[in-house]
C-alpha cells in the first residue's frame, strides 16, 4: 500500500504551515488509513525525527488553534477548562469541515505513536463514540457560556425566583425552544439547558469528529473498547510530563563509556548533574518542550540518549533521539541560558538554531 505523504516548510510562515495541514486533511478520495511518509521542507534531517516534528507540529494545532488569519488570531476547535474541553460552535468551523479533518489528524497521530488530544471533556467522548446524550456525565465545568451558567445556578437553588430571575432563564431557554421555568419544573429544566448547552450545540461538531476518526480505522476499535479510549483522548492531568517519566527513559552514560579523548570525565559529569537538576527542575511546560527539541514532539520515548560534545550551543538528533550538549558551560546559570535558547527553537526550525 502505497503511504500518505505528508509535506511541510520550515520556510513559510506558521500561518502557511496551518494552511498547509488543513489542506494536505482535506484531500477528496483518499485512503487515510494508510502508512503515514512525513517530508520537511528546508531541514536535510531524514527519518522518524521527521515524522515526530510534523504530527507535533498538527496535534499542537489541534489542541490550541490554527492561525489561519493573522489579524484574527488562532481559531480555537477546542474550547472550555483543561479535562471539559468541547468543540467550539464557531459555524465557520463546522462548514469549512475543520472537525473532521481534526479527528483525522487525532487518527494519525495516534496510529504513528504521537501526540493525543489531552482533556476533552468525558460527555463529548461518551457520545463520540455511540453513547446516548441522555446517559451521559454532564459536568457544569463542560459549560463554556458565562450566561448559561449564571442561568444553571439559579435553578440549582432554592430560594424563589424573582421576575427578573425568570426573565433571564428565559432568555436562555427560548431560543433553544424549551419552557419558561416553573415551580415544577426546575430540576428538569437545568438539566436539559446543560445537556443542549454542552452537546445539544455540538452535535454536528462531534459526527464530523466521528467521520474523521472512522476514516483513519480508529474509531472502530475504541467503539468495541470503551475502557481503551482514555489512551486516544487522555485527561489533560494524566498526560502531563514529569521530572521522572523522563529520568527514567534516559541511558545515562557509565564511566567507563566515556570516551576521554573527547570529553573528560570532570566535564561529563558537571554537564550531566546541570541536565539533571535541569529536568528536576522544569515545570510540565517547560519538559514538554525540551522533549519536542529532543525527539521531535512533546511524548516520553524511551531510549533517550545524550551526548556531551564540542559546540557552542544544545543540539539534538531527533531521529536518533539524542540531546547534545556542550562540554564547555563552566556554571549553571549558562547552561539554563543556553538550552532554553535552544528548545525555544524547536517551533521554528528542526532541532536546530
Amino acid at each position: 500500500m502505497e503511504p500518505l505523504t505528508f509535506t511541510l516548510s520550515l520556510m513559510d510562515s506558521e500561518e502557511e504551515r496551518h494552511r498547509a495541514i488543513i489542506s494536505i486533511s482535506k484531500r477528496p478520495r483518499v485512503e487515510w488509513a494508510r502508512p503515514l511518509t512525513c517530508r520537511l521542507i528546508g531541514d536535510s534531517a531524514i527519518g522518524e525525527g521527521i515524522t515526530r516534528h510534523v504530527l507535533s507540529t498538527v496535534m499542537g494545532a489541534v489542541q490550541s488553534g490554527f492561525l489561519l488569519n493573522e489579524k484574527k488570531g488562532k481559531m480555537l476547535l477546542f474550547e472550555g477548562e483543561s479535562d471539559h474541553l468541547i468543540p467550539s460552535t464557531s459555524r465557520e468551523l463546522l462548514e469549512g469541515d475543520l472537525f473532521v479533518t481534526a479527528g483525522r489528524m487525532v487518527g494519525h497521530s495516534f496510529l504513528n505513536g504521537g501526540p493525543c488530544l489531552t482533556g476533552l471533556s468525558t460527555a463529548i467522548i461518551h457520545v463520540l463514540f455511540g453513547g446516548s446524550p441522555e446517559m451521559a456525565t454532564i459536568s457544569l465545568s463542560d459549560c463554556v457560556d458565562q450566561d448559561v451558567r449564571d442561568v444553571l445556578a439559579l435553578l440549582e437553588g432554592t430560594k424563589d425566583l424573582s421576575e427578573e430571575d425568570k426573565s433571564q432563564i428565559l432568555s436562555v431557554t427560548l431560543p433553544w425552544d424549551l419552557p419558561g421555568v416553573t415551580m415544577n419544573n426546575r430540576w428538569w429544566l437545568r438539566e436539559k439547558i446543560l445537556i443542549h448547552a454542552v452537546l445539544g450545540r455540538t452535535t454536528q461538531h462531534v459526527k464530523q469528529i466521528r467521520r474523521g476518526l472512522k476514516d483513519t480505522g480508529v474509531w472502530e476499535f475504541f467503539s468495541s473498547r470503551p475502557d481503551a479510549v482514555e489512551v486516544l483522548f487522555p485527561r489533560a492531568c494524566n498526560a502531563e510530563i514529569t521530572p521522572q517519566m523522563i529520568l527514567d527513559n534516559i541511558n545515562w552514560p557509565r564511566d567507563e563509556d566515556i570516551d576521554e579523548d573527547i570529553v573528560s570525565l570532570e566535564d561529563h559529569c558537571r554537564i550531566m548533574t546541570f541536565l539533571r537538576k535541569f529536568i528536576e527542575d522544569g515545570t510540565p511546560e517547560v519538559l514538554k518542550t525540551l522533549l519536542t527539541f529532543w525527539t521531535g514532539w512533546g511524548v516520553v520515548s524511551s531510549n533517550l540518549e545524550v551526548e556531551i560534545i564540542d559546540c557552542a550551543l544544545p543540539q539534538s538528533s531527533t531521529c536518533f533521539l539524542t540531546l547534545k550538549l556542550s562540554k564547555n558551560t563552566m556554571n549553571y546559570e549558562d547552561f539554563v541560558h543556553d538550552l532554553m535558547a535552544s528548545i525555544s527553537s524547536s517551533y521554528s526550525g528542526f532541532g536546530q538554531i
